[in-house]
């Protein structure tokens, strides 16, 4: 569980509470296609599917989505931007998310990275997850 007073897990450099806190709580909706990227990824750390699944097109949506428990999500780089801003419909969020397994009888934490070039777009005025390209 995510205290509001503790600093966001995307690294925006503000407190959960006044970050991604809000979102996930439904008390408010990314301004922007890199802050909805933010909160989805705080989202995966806190294992909130049901914000993931409001937060993706229904066009590209699953019907479910189960969460990896053997995964620790550490940091998220964001990469480039392109379009996602307040008055714009469409943005591309490049990120890099780095991870650790949780290491199970005593086997080492193995250490990875997903890479993705992410689709956003306005649906009847608030942002949602389209699709992506994973990247190496």
């Amino acid at each position: 569980m995510m205290i509001d007073s503790e600093r966001c897990p995307c690294l925006s450099g503000e407190t959960y509470g006044a970050c991604c806190g809000p979102m996930h709580a439904g008390a408010k909706t990314a301004p922007t296609a890199e802050r909805l990227m933010r909160s989805r990824y705080s989202a995966f750390l806190a294992g909130d599917a049901a914000y993931l699944l409001k937060t993706w097109h229904p066009a590209t949506r699953p019907e479910e989505l189960v969460m990896e428990d053997g995964l620790r999500w550490l940091r998220l780089d964001i990469l480039d931007t392109v379009g996602g801003s307040l008055f714009e419909t469409e943005g591309v969020v490049e990120f890099r998310a780095l991870y650790s397994s949780i290491p199970e009888d005593g086997e080492p934490a193995e250490r990875g990275m997903l890479h993705e070039r992410s689709r956003f777009i306005k649906l009847d005025g608030e942002w949602v997850y389209m699709d992506g390209e994973i990247r190496s």
